[in-house]
């Protein structure tokens, strides 16, 4: 993905406008039109600096789609993380939501790259990470086995789906359709029940978490 990570703070910031720049043309442009040249002219870098990181466009949205993935994952683990957020499974899966549709409304690029480059193959594949790395985010948390298979069946499935929903939300209304959003959440929570009552805390008992609920809300 990256010919070679950058060790001097100079050099990271460099990279940080590189995928910023990046992540607003292809707003702009799209996926297509996307050309490393226009990204260096957009962060005010000679191409040879854009070449000393990636040896084309792909690698480059590559890169932006590991740094969303790891935003994304530190946006969870912080809302988790807060005094006033509420326990439970329940809970904490409305937040897997809310964070995505933060970043899907806000943040540049994420509608074109999200977790991979706008393939299907690799949307796919990115899907088995994105499940992974949200098992083992929350199973300290709510007091999972990570290497449970049938655990991470689970949440491959449920990413799957939320994956599948949400993109027709988005498709329906520009900011996510709410009725099939509120719908997402609550198919995740039928489905997630199977494992997660009983195997984490706040199951069907849990109060604030509990089945008729809805969590957190949308942001």
């Amino acid at each position: 993905m990256l010919r070679r990570a950058p060790v001097q703070r100079r050099s990271a910031q460099r990279l940080a406008r590189i995928l910023d720049a990046c992540a607003e043309l292809l707003d702009e442009t799209g996926y297509e039109d996307l050309s490393t040249r226009a990204v260096a002219g957009r962060a005010g870098v000679p191409i040879g600096s854009v070449y000393r990181f990636f040896p084309n466009k792909r690698a480059m949205a590559e890169a932006l789609a590991r740094r969303n993935l790891d935003a994304y994952a530190d946006r969870i683990s912080n809302r988790l993380a807060a005094p006033d957020q509420p326990a439970g499974w329940r809970a904490a899966m409305d937040v897997v939501i809310d964070e995505y549709l933060a970043m899907k409304r806000n943040l540049p690029g994420f509608a074109l790259v999200e977790f991979t480059v706008p393939a299907p193959r690799e949307s796919r594949q990115a899907n088995y990470e994105v499940a992974d790395r949200l098992l083992h985010l929350l199973a300290e948390r709510l007091g999972l086995d990570a290497a449970d298979a049938g655990l991470r069946t689970a949440f491959l499935v449920g990413v799957e789906t939320a994956d599948a929903l949400l993109q027709l939300a988005f498709r329906t209304d520009p900011v996510g359709d709410p009725a099939i959003v509120t719908e997402t959440k609550e198919l995740l929570r039928a489905y997630l029940a199977r494992y997660l009552d009983g195997a984490a805390g706040g199951g069907a008992a849990g109060g604030v978490d509990g089945a008729a609920g809805s969590g957190g809300g949308e942001p």
